[in-house]
Protein backbone atom coordinates (compact mmCIF):
# COMPACT_ATOMS: atom_id res chain seq x y z
CA UNK A 1 0.00 0.00 0.00
CA UNK A 2 1.18 3.59 -0.24
CA UNK A 3 0.27 6.57 1.55
CA UNK A 4 0.16 9.71 -0.08
CA UNK A 5 0.70 13.38 1.20
CA UNK A 6 -1.72 13.46 4.07
CA UNK A 7 -3.33 16.67 4.96
CA UNK A 8 -2.53 18.01 9.30
CA UNK A 9 -3.63 15.95 11.80
CA UNK A 10 -4.32 12.71 8.84
CA UNK A 11 -1.60 10.63 10.10
CA UNK A 12 -1.45 7.25 11.13
CA UNK A 13 -0.91 6.57 14.67
CA UNK A 14 -2.30 3.19 15.30
CA UNK A 15 1.00 1.46 14.82
CA UNK A 16 -0.22 -1.82 12.79
CA UNK A 17 1.79 -1.31 9.51
CA UNK A 18 5.75 -1.26 9.45
CA UNK A 19 6.32 1.92 7.36
CA UNK A 20 9.31 3.25 5.02
CA UNK A 21 9.65 6.76 3.90
CA UNK A 22 9.76 7.07 0.55
CA UNK A 23 11.82 10.36 -1.39
CA UNK A 24 10.54 10.53 -5.09
CA UNK A 25 10.87 13.51 -7.50
CA UNK A 26 7.09 13.72 -8.85
CA UNK A 27 6.98 17.56 -9.68
CA UNK A 28 8.87 20.00 -11.85
CA UNK A 29 12.17 20.57 -12.12
CA UNK A 30 12.16 17.10 -11.06
CA UNK A 31 12.63 14.55 -13.57
CA UNK A 32 9.14 13.47 -12.98
CA UNK A 33 9.61 10.30 -15.56
CA UNK A 34 12.35 9.26 -14.03
CA UNK A 35 10.42 9.83 -9.83
CA UNK A 36 7.24 7.72 -11.57
CA UNK A 37 9.42 5.00 -12.15
CA UNK A 38 10.83 4.27 -9.08
CA UNK A 39 7.71 4.91 -7.42
CA UNK A 40 6.38 1.96 -9.99
CA UNK A 41 9.21 -0.39 -8.35
CA UNK A 42 8.89 0.48 -4.83
CA UNK A 43 5.29 -0.20 -4.84
CA UNK A 44 5.22 -3.11 -6.72
CA UNK A 45 7.81 -4.73 -4.48
CA UNK A 46 5.25 -3.59 -1.46
CA UNK A 47 2.40 -5.21 -2.87
CA UNK A 48 4.55 -8.40 -3.26
CA UNK A 49 6.09 -8.15 0.37
CA UNK A 50 2.40 -7.68 1.62
CA UNK A 51 0.89 -10.86 -0.33
CA UNK A 52 2.87 -13.38 1.18
CA UNK A 53 2.43 -11.57 4.27
CA UNK A 54 3.81 -8.97 4.96
CA UNK A 55 6.67 -7.76 7.67
CA UNK A 56 5.78 -10.71 10.49
CA UNK A 57 2.56 -10.43 9.57
CA UNK A 58 2.19 -6.76 9.84
CA UNK A 59 1.85 -4.91 6.34
CA UNK A 60 4.50 -2.66 4.76
CA UNK A 61 3.17 0.82 4.21
CA UNK A 62 4.64 3.22 1.98
CA UNK A 63 4.55 6.98 2.95
CA UNK A 64 5.48 9.22 -0.19
CA UNK A 65 7.10 12.39 -0.26
CA UNK A 66 7.69 14.60 -3.21
CA UNK A 67 11.05 15.95 -3.10
CA UNK A 68 10.73 17.97 -6.76
CA UNK A 69 14.43 17.83 -7.29
CA UNK A 70 14.73 20.44 -4.22
CA UNK A 71 17.39 19.72 -1.06
CA UNK A 72 15.25 22.02 1.30
CA UNK A 73 12.19 19.90 0.52
CA UNK A 74 14.02 16.55 1.54
CA UNK A 75 15.42 17.98 4.54
CA UNK A 76 12.07 18.36 5.38
CA UNK A 77 10.40 15.45 4.16
CA UNK A 78 13.54 13.62 6.36
CA UNK A 79 12.62 15.67 9.48
CA UNK A 80 8.50 14.99 9.28
CA UNK A 81 9.27 10.77 8.61
CA UNK A 82 11.06 10.62 11.19
CA UNK A 83 9.02 12.19 13.59
CA UNK A 84 6.34 9.60 12.00
CA UNK A 85 8.26 7.06 13.38
CA UNK A 86 9.39 5.38 9.88
CA UNK A 87 11.35 2.58 10.49
CA UNK A 88 13.59 3.42 7.15
CA UNK A 89 13.81 5.79 4.48
CA UNK A 90 14.13 4.89 0.40
CA UNK A 91 14.28 6.52 -2.57
CA UNK A 92 15.66 9.88 -4.31
CA UNK A 93 16.84 9.97 -8.16
CA UNK A 94 18.62 13.49 -7.87
CA UNK A 95 22.24 13.27 -6.21
CA UNK A 96 22.31 16.56 -5.03
CA UNK A 97 19.01 16.03 -3.50
CA UNK A 98 19.74 12.59 -2.04
CA UNK A 99 23.09 14.41 -0.71
CA UNK A 100 21.56 16.16 1.93
CA UNK A 101 18.71 13.50 2.82
CA UNK A 102 21.38 11.31 3.62
CA UNK A 103 23.06 14.01 5.77
CA UNK A 104 19.83 14.52 7.86
CA UNK A 105 19.24 10.81 7.77
CA UNK A 106 22.83 10.21 9.24
CA UNK A 107 21.87 13.12 11.79
CA UNK A 108 18.58 11.78 12.76
CA UNK A 109 19.54 8.00 12.75
CA UNK A 110 17.51 7.09 10.62
CA UNK A 111 18.35 4.24 8.13
CA UNK A 112 18.46 5.38 4.05
CA UNK A 113 18.44 3.24 1.50
CA UNK A 114 19.29 5.97 -1.68
CA UNK A 115 18.52 3.79 -4.91
CA UNK A 116 19.23 5.72 -7.75
CA UNK A 117 21.58 8.88 -7.06
CA UNK A 118 25.40 7.72 -8.00
CA UNK A 119 27.21 10.95 -6.88
CA UNK A 120 30.30 9.57 -4.57
CA UNK A 121 30.06 12.20 -2.18
CA UNK A 122 26.72 10.91 -1.01
CA UNK A 123 27.69 11.90 2.69
CA UNK A 124 30.62 13.75 3.68
CA UNK A 125 31.82 11.66 6.31
CA UNK A 126 31.76 8.06 7.52
CA UNK A 127 28.39 6.82 8.18
CA UNK A 128 26.56 3.22 9.07
CA UNK A 129 23.20 4.48 8.89
CA UNK A 130 23.37 4.92 5.07
CA UNK A 131 23.73 2.20 1.98
CA UNK A 132 23.09 2.99 -1.77
CA UNK A 133 22.18 0.40 -4.77
CA UNK A 134 23.28 2.55 -7.38
CA UNK A 135 26.60 2.69 -8.20
CA UNK A 136 28.69 5.34 -7.38
CA UNK A 137 29.37 8.20 -10.29
CA UNK A 138 33.36 7.73 -10.39
CA UNK A 139 32.56 3.98 -11.45
CA UNK A 140 29.95 3.97 -13.91
CA UNK A 141 31.40 6.95 -15.64
CA UNK A 142 35.32 5.63 -15.92
CA UNK A 143 33.41 2.85 -17.74
CA UNK A 144 32.06 5.45 -20.15
CA UNK A 145 35.12 7.39 -20.21
CA UNK A 146 36.45 3.47 -21.72
CA UNK A 147 33.48 3.13 -24.33
CA UNK A 148 34.66 6.78 -25.90
CA UNK A 149 38.48 6.38 -26.10
CA UNK A 150 37.29 2.28 -27.38
CA UNK A 151 35.22 4.37 -29.83
CA UNK A 152 38.00 6.42 -31.49
CA UNK A 153 36.80 9.62 -29.61
CA UNK A 154 40.03 11.79 -27.85
CA UNK A 155 38.49 15.17 -28.20
CA UNK A 156 35.74 15.09 -26.29
CA UNK A 157 33.50 18.32 -25.39
CA UNK A 158 31.29 18.26 -22.76
CA UNK A 159 27.84 20.50 -22.73
CA UNK A 160 27.61 21.31 -19.10
CA UNK A 161 25.62 23.33 -16.68
CA UNK A 162 26.65 24.89 -13.32
CA UNK A 163 26.29 21.60 -10.37
CA UNK A 164 28.07 19.93 -8.03
CA UNK A 165 26.99 16.51 -9.90
CA UNK A 166 27.85 17.45 -13.60
CA UNK A 167 31.27 18.99 -12.33
CA UNK A 168 31.85 15.83 -10.39
CA UNK A 169 31.15 14.13 -14.24
CA UNK A 170 33.23 16.33 -15.92
CA UNK A 171 36.34 16.07 -13.52
CA UNK A 172 36.05 11.99 -13.79
CA UNK A 173 35.72 12.10 -17.71
CA UNK A 174 38.65 14.12 -17.47
CA UNK A 175 41.05 12.51 -15.14
CA UNK A 176 39.94 9.05 -16.84
CA UNK A 177 41.14 10.43 -20.12
CA UNK A 178 43.46 12.41 -20.08
CA UNK A 179 46.84 9.76 -18.78
CA UNK A 180 45.44 8.01 -22.20
CA UNK A 181 45.89 10.79 -24.55
CA UNK A 182 42.00 12.10 -24.47
CA UNK A 183 40.78 16.11 -24.05
CA UNK A 184 38.25 17.13 -22.56
CA UNK A 185 37.22 20.68 -23.89
CA UNK A 186 34.06 22.37 -21.09
CA UNK A 187 31.36 24.17 -22.83
CA UNK A 188 29.70 26.56 -20.61
CA UNK A 189 25.90 26.09 -20.40
CA UNK A 190 25.32 29.16 -18.49
CA UNK A 191 27.16 31.36 -21.23
CA UNK A 192 26.11 29.60 -24.80
CA UNK A 193 22.83 29.05 -26.55
CA UNK A 194 22.21 25.67 -28.14
CA UNK A 195 23.15 27.58 -31.47
CA UNK A 196 26.25 28.78 -30.12
CA UNK A 197 27.33 25.06 -28.52
CA UNK A 198 27.93 23.88 -32.23
CA UNK A 199 29.99 26.77 -33.02
CA UNK A 200 32.08 26.03 -30.29
CA UNK A 201 31.74 22.59 -31.31
CA UNK A 202 33.29 23.42 -34.75
CA UNK A 203 36.14 25.58 -33.26
CA UNK A 204 36.89 22.90 -30.95
CA UNK A 205 37.65 19.91 -33.30
CA UNK A 206 35.64 18.00 -31.26
CA UNK A 207 34.50 14.27 -31.95
CA UNK A 208 32.00 14.04 -29.60
CA UNK A 209 29.75 15.78 -27.30
CA UNK A 210 28.73 14.93 -23.99
CA UNK A 211 25.16 16.34 -22.44
CA UNK A 212 25.83 16.99 -18.68
CA UNK A 213 22.97 19.08 -18.64
CA UNK A 214 19.57 18.66 -17.39
CA UNK A 215 16.56 17.08 -19.32
CA UNK A 216 14.13 18.25 -20.85
CA UNK A 217 15.93 21.65 -21.13
CA UNK A 218 18.58 22.25 -22.46
CA UNK A 219 19.35 18.62 -23.47
CA UNK A 220 16.87 18.67 -26.08
CA UNK A 221 16.99 21.92 -28.06
CA UNK A 222 20.95 21.00 -27.86
CA UNK A 223 20.59 17.53 -29.53
CA UNK A 224 18.41 19.60 -32.06
CA UNK A 225 20.98 21.95 -33.13
CA UNK A 226 22.98 19.49 -33.22
CA UNK A 227 21.84 17.33 -35.00
CA UNK A 228 20.44 19.89 -37.66
CA UNK A 229 23.82 21.43 -38.03
CA UNK A 230 25.30 20.52 -41.39
CA UNK A 231 29.09 20.92 -39.62
CA UNK A 232 29.07 18.39 -37.34
CA UNK A 233 27.34 15.67 -39.15
CA UNK A 234 30.36 13.16 -37.72
CA UNK A 235 30.14 14.22 -34.81
CA UNK A 236 28.83 11.65 -31.61
CA UNK A 237 26.67 12.99 -28.68
CA UNK A 238 26.37 11.15 -25.88
CA UNK A 239 24.56 11.36 -22.17
CA UNK A 240 25.85 9.48 -19.72
CA UNK A 241 23.60 10.52 -16.61
CA UNK A 242 21.05 9.00 -19.03
CA UNK A 243 18.41 11.44 -20.45
CA UNK A 244 17.84 8.75 -23.24
CA UNK A 245 16.58 5.95 -20.89
CA UNK A 246 13.44 7.40 -20.82
CA UNK A 247 10.29 7.25 -23.10
CA UNK A 248 9.71 11.01 -23.08
CA UNK A 249 13.14 11.22 -24.43
CA UNK A 250 12.27 9.35 -28.08
CA UNK A 251 8.42 11.40 -27.84
CA UNK A 252 10.42 14.51 -27.67
CA UNK A 253 13.28 14.02 -30.19
CA UNK A 254 11.51 11.70 -32.38
CA UNK A 255 14.80 9.90 -34.79
CA UNK A 256 16.96 12.51 -33.04
CA UNK A 257 16.64 10.07 -30.10
CA UNK A 258 18.82 7.23 -31.43
CA UNK A 259 22.69 6.87 -31.28
CA UNK A 260 23.26 8.82 -28.76
CA UNK A 261 25.03 6.57 -25.76
CA UNK A 262 24.10 6.62 -21.98
CA UNK A 263 24.36 4.57 -18.70
CA UNK A 264 22.02 2.18 -17.91
CA UNK A 265 22.02 -0.34 -14.83
CA UNK A 266 20.99 -3.63 -15.96
CA UNK A 267 22.35 -6.47 -16.96
CA UNK A 268 22.92 -7.74 -20.76
CA UNK A 269 20.03 -11.11 -19.69
CA UNK A 270 17.39 -10.92 -16.60
CA UNK A 271 17.33 -13.68 -14.19
CA UNK A 272 13.90 -15.54 -13.76
CA UNK A 273 13.04 -13.04 -10.45
CA UNK A 274 14.13 -9.86 -13.04
CA UNK A 275 12.23 -11.09 -16.33
CA UNK A 276 9.19 -11.40 -13.79
CA UNK A 277 9.84 -7.65 -12.30
CA UNK A 278 10.35 -6.54 -15.69
CA UNK A 279 6.99 -8.03 -16.87
CA UNK A 280 5.13 -6.41 -14.04
CA UNK A 281 6.19 -3.45 -13.69
CA UNK A 282 5.88 -2.74 -17.79
CA UNK A 283 2.25 -3.83 -16.74
CA UNK A 284 2.15 -1.24 -14.26
CA UNK A 285 3.69 1.38 -16.48
CA UNK A 286 2.36 0.89 -19.37
CA UNK A 287 5.44 1.14 -21.04
CA UNK A 288 8.92 -0.59 -20.88
CA UNK A 289 10.53 -0.15 -17.19
CA UNK A 290 13.70 1.92 -17.17
CA UNK A 291 16.93 0.71 -14.78
CA UNK A 292 15.48 2.79 -12.27
CA UNK A 293 11.81 1.33 -11.63
CA UNK A 294 14.22 -1.82 -10.99
CA UNK A 295 16.57 -0.16 -8.13
CA UNK A 296 13.00 0.96 -6.45
CA UNK A 297 11.89 -3.17 -6.60
CA UNK A 298 15.74 -4.06 -5.13
CA UNK A 299 15.28 -1.44 -2.77
CA UNK A 300 11.95 -2.58 -1.52
CA UNK A 301 13.36 -5.41 -1.55
CA UNK A 302 16.63 -5.53 0.73
CA UNK A 303 14.91 -3.59 3.32
CA UNK A 304 11.70 -6.06 3.89
CA UNK A 305 14.48 -8.75 4.57
CA UNK A 306 16.26 -6.57 6.98
CA UNK A 307 13.01 -6.02 8.68
CA UNK A 308 11.86 -9.69 8.89
CA UNK A 309 15.03 -10.28 10.18
CA UNK A 310 16.20 -7.64 12.40
CA UNK A 311 12.71 -5.98 13.25
CA UNK A 312 11.88 -1.89 13.13
CA UNK A 313 14.47 -1.01 15.40
CA UNK A 314 16.60 1.84 13.56
CA UNK A 315 19.61 1.05 15.10
CA UNK A 316 19.49 -2.63 14.41
CA UNK A 317 18.82 -1.69 10.75
CA UNK A 318 21.98 0.36 9.80
CA UNK A 319 23.69 -2.97 11.85
CA UNK A 320 22.74 -4.83 9.49
CA UNK A 321 23.73 -3.13 5.83
CA UNK A 322 27.26 -5.56 6.11
CA UNK A 323 25.10 -8.47 6.66
CA UNK A 324 22.50 -8.33 3.23
CA UNK A 325 22.82 -11.22 0.55
CA UNK A 326 19.74 -11.43 -1.66
CA UNK A 327 18.88 -11.97 -4.80
CA UNK A 328 17.90 -8.81 -6.84
CA UNK A 329 16.49 -7.75 -10.08
CA UNK A 330 19.72 -7.59 -11.64
CA UNK A 331 21.86 -9.88 -9.48
CA UNK A 332 22.81 -10.95 -5.71
CA UNK A 333 22.86 -7.53 -3.65
CA UNK A 334 25.31 -7.05 -0.95
CA UNK A 335 27.41 -3.68 0.74
CA UNK A 336 30.42 -3.16 1.62
CA UNK A 337 32.98 -0.43 2.36
CA UNK A 338 34.42 1.14 -0.86
CA UNK A 339 37.42 3.08 -0.79
CA UNK A 340 36.35 7.02 -1.11
CA UNK A 341 32.61 5.83 -0.62
CA UNK A 342 31.56 7.12 3.11
CA UNK A 343 28.60 5.03 2.39
CA UNK A 344 27.62 1.31 2.39
CA UNK A 345 27.57 0.28 -1.25
CA UNK A 346 26.35 -2.50 -3.63
CA UNK A 347 29.75 -2.86 -5.64
CA UNK A 348 28.37 -3.20 -8.09
CA UNK A 349 25.39 -3.63 -9.92
CA UNK A 350 26.00 -4.48 -13.62
CA UNK A 351 26.54 -1.44 -15.87
CA UNK A 352 26.01 -1.23 -19.74
CA UNK A 353 26.87 1.60 -22.38
CA UNK A 354 23.53 1.34 -24.79
CA UNK A 355 21.77 3.86 -26.89
CA UNK A 356 18.60 3.73 -28.97
CA UNK A 357 18.45 1.58 -32.38
CA UNK A 358 17.89 4.00 -34.94
CA UNK A 359 16.20 1.32 -36.96
CA UNK A 360 13.97 1.37 -34.31
CA UNK A 361 14.41 3.61 -31.47
CA UNK A 362 12.16 2.10 -28.76
CA UNK A 363 14.97 -0.85 -28.18
CA UNK A 364 18.10 -0.27 -26.82
CA UNK A 365 21.49 -1.45 -28.36
CA UNK A 366 24.20 -2.85 -25.59
CA UNK A 367 27.44 -0.55 -27.01
CA UNK A 368 29.93 -1.64 -24.19
CA UNK A 369 29.56 -3.09 -20.44
CA UNK A 370 32.05 -3.03 -17.48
Amino acid sequence: MTTPPPPPGAERTDGSSVRIGALLPLTRPGWVEAGQHLLAGLELAVREVNDAGGIVGRPLELVVRDTAADPRRAAAAVDELARLGVAALAGEYHSVVARTAATRADALGLPFLCSSAVLDTLAEQPTQWVARLAPAQSHGWRIYADFLLGAGHSRIAVAADSSVYWASGARILRDRLAPRGGTVIELDMRALTPAAVCDALVDSRATALLLLVGHPEPAVSIVKSVRHDRRLTEITIGAPAGQPEFAEWATLLGDDSAAIPFLRYLPERLSPLGARVQTALRERLAEAPSFVAFEGYDTIAVLADVLRSRGEDRARTAESWPRVAIEGTRGPIRFSRTPGINVWQWAWPPVQVVDRDPAQPDRFRILHAG
